[in-house]
């Protein structure tokens, strides 16, 4: 048996202002801080020590590993910063305030850009000074391969290969591992561990935060749990 804890950032600026943030670097706020300080508290108490951790490139969630270390007195562990484990890309929504731009396209509307698994936002043109193309942290790579905008479906077809390359590896060696990320990568995550049906997965909520620590044989999850019970959100059942 071997633990993976899965954690995603602590309330960002744009969680707060309600708006759709994608790949947009904003930062934490107070409260946000706050739960990632308290996720190293209750990963302390759980007597948790990773070998190894994962993060995005986006400050929210490495801010949101480092604290969790610092709970933990891990901050000396190696960690990997991958562009893969970055929430969805909006597209055009990047930026927009959630209620606005259902006034404007109606709820039904941005409930399908929302909460359908397989049909992107409208796409970001690639001259929008928003496009990760002209962010120096993606200037390595090649640009076709950056999202201008994207499904849960695309999100995780990015997502599930890094899982098998880069984590599973460290995970069937027997390294205790935390991952700090974004709803919909994790999204991504919780679908390959779980199995869940696509169906399904859209509705599967994170609270900001909050570790939730999965217990595995191998690569097959045996339990789940929210550490923090006051916050926890209902998890699929363990294949």
């Amino acid at each position: 048996m071997t633990r993976l804890v899965l954690t995603r950032h602590g309330q960002s600026v744009w969680n707060k202002e309600n708006r759709f943030t994608g790949w947009v670097d904003v930062d934490l706020t107070e409260q946000g801080v706050e739960e990632a300080r308290r996720g190293g508290a209750l990963l302390k108490a759980e007597g948790f020590a990773p070998g190894f951790a994962f993060t995005s490139v986006l400050k929210r969630a490495i801010r949101t590993l480092h604290l969790a270390l610092e709970g933990v007195d891990r901050l000396w562990i190696p960690e990997e910063k991958a562009w893969r484990l970055n929430e969805r890309h909006y597209g055009a929504l990047t930026g927009l305030d959630k209620a606005e731009v259902t006034e404007a396209h109606g709820a039904d509307q941005v409930k399908i850009w929302r909460r359908s698994f397989d049909i992107p936002p409208p796409p970001l043109p690639l001259d929008d000074p928003r496009h990760p193309r002209f962010d120096p942290r993606y200037s390595s790579l090649d640009p076709d391969a950056l999202p201008s905008g994207e499904s849960l479906k695309l999100t995780l077809e990015r997502v599930a290969p890094y899982f098998e390359s880069a984590i599973a590896p460290r995970l069937e060696a027997g390294d205790e591992v935390i991952i700090s990320a974004h709803g919909n990568s994790l999204r991504a995550l919780m679908k390959l561990l779980f199995g869940v049906p696509d169906a399904d997965i859209v509705s599967l909520e994170m609270p900001t935060g909050n570790p939730l620590m999965i217990e595995l044989n191998g690569l097959k999850p045996v339990s789940a749990r929210y550490l923090d019970q006051d916050r926890a959100q209902d998890l699929p059942p363990c294949p």
